[in-house]
C-alpha cells in the first residue's frame, strides 16, 4: 500500500527542471550533493584502483610481483564494502565520512613520507602496498558507501532525478580528471609529490564535510526536506540564541 501511494504521489508530481536551481534551498542541496561527489573522487581512490600496479612498480616491485600485490587492493575493497554496509546501520553519516577521510589522508601522507625516507630500500614496496591496502579499507569501508547513500538521501522526491543526474555527472567528470592526470603527475613529479597533492585535497575535503554536511541518519525524506527548506531561519534562530546566551 505504501509503494502504491508513493507511485501515485510521484505520478502527480511536477517534474523538476534546471529552473529549480534558482530556488535557494534546492541549490544548497545540489551544492552539497556535488560536494559529496567531488570529495569521494579527490581522495585519489581511482588513481589507486586504476594504477595500483604502476604505483607498486614505481615503489620497487617487479612487474609480476606488482600484479600479484595489486590483487590485495581488490580483495580489501570487496571486504571493506561489507564492513561499510554493516556500519551504515550503526554509525552516523558525518562521523563515518570524517573517519574515512582522516584515514585515507593519513595513509596518503605516509606513502609520501616513506617514498622519500625509504627510497631505494627493499622495504619500500611492501610499505606502500600495506598503506594502499589501508587507504582502500577506509575508502571502501566508509567514504564510498556514505557517498552513494547520502546522495540518495538528501534529494526530495521531486528533484531527485535532477539532483542525482547533476551530482553523479560531476562525480564522473572529476573521476576523469583524476584518472587522466595521475600518470602525468607520477611521471612529472614522482610518487611522493603526487600523493602530497592528494593529501592537500583530503584536508580540504575534511574541512568541507565538517563545515557544510548535515547528518541524515534517522531522518525521513520529509524531515530532511523540511530541514533544508528552513535552514536559514533555523540557523538565524540558533545564532541569535548563541548571542543572547553569550
Amino acid at each position: 500500500a505504501e509503494i502504491e501511494a508513493a507511485v501515485m504521489k510521484e505520478s502527480e508530481m511536477k517534474k523538476a527542471n534546471y529552473k529549480d536551481l534558482a530556488v535557494p534551498w534546492v541549490r544548497r542541496i545540489v551544492f552539497l550533493g556535488i560536494g559529496i561527489a567531488v570529495v569521494q573522487q579527490i581522495t585519489g581512490v581511482n588513481s589507486i584502483m586504476y594504477y595500483g600496479t604502476e604505483i607498486l612498480k614505481n615503489a620497487g616491485f617487479e612487474t609480476k610481483a606488482a600484479l600479484i600485490g595489486n590483487i590485495a587492493n581488490g580483495v580489501i575493497s570487496v571486504l571493506a564494502t561489507f564492513v561499510g554496509i554493516w556500519l551504515l546501520g550503526k554509525v552516523g553519516r558525518r562521523p563515518m565520512l570524517l573517519t574515512g577521510l582522516i584515514g585515507t589522508t593519513s595513509a596518503l601522507l605516509l606513502i609520501g613520507i616513506f617514498s622519500n625516507v625509504l627510497q631505494g630500500s627493499a622495504a619500500l614496496p611492501y610499505v606502500v602496498l600495506a598503506l594502499t591496502v589501508t587507504f582502500l579499507a577506509f575508502q571502501q569501508g566508509a567514504i564510498s558507501p556514505v557517498t552513494w547513500l547520502m546522495l540518495s538521501e538528501i534529494f526530495p522526491l521531486r528533484v531527485r532525478g535532477l539532483g542525482m543526474g547533476v551530482t553523479v555527472f560531476c562525480l564522473w567528470i572529476v573521476n576523469f580528471f583524476v584518472g587522466f592526470s595521475f600518470p602525468i603527475l607520477l611521471d612529472a613529479i614522482g610518487l611522493s609529490s603526487t600523493f602530497y597533492i592528494f593529501v592537500g585535497l583530503g584536508l580540504l575535503s575534511i574541512a568541507f564535510v565538517k563545515k557544510f554536511l548535515p547528518e541524515t541518519k534517522g531522518l525521513t525524506l520529509e524531515q530532511l526536506e523540511h530541514n533544508f527548506r528552513n535552514y536559514k531561519s533555523e540557523k538565524a534562530t540558533s545564532d541569535a540564541g548563541a548571542k543572547i546566551s553569550g
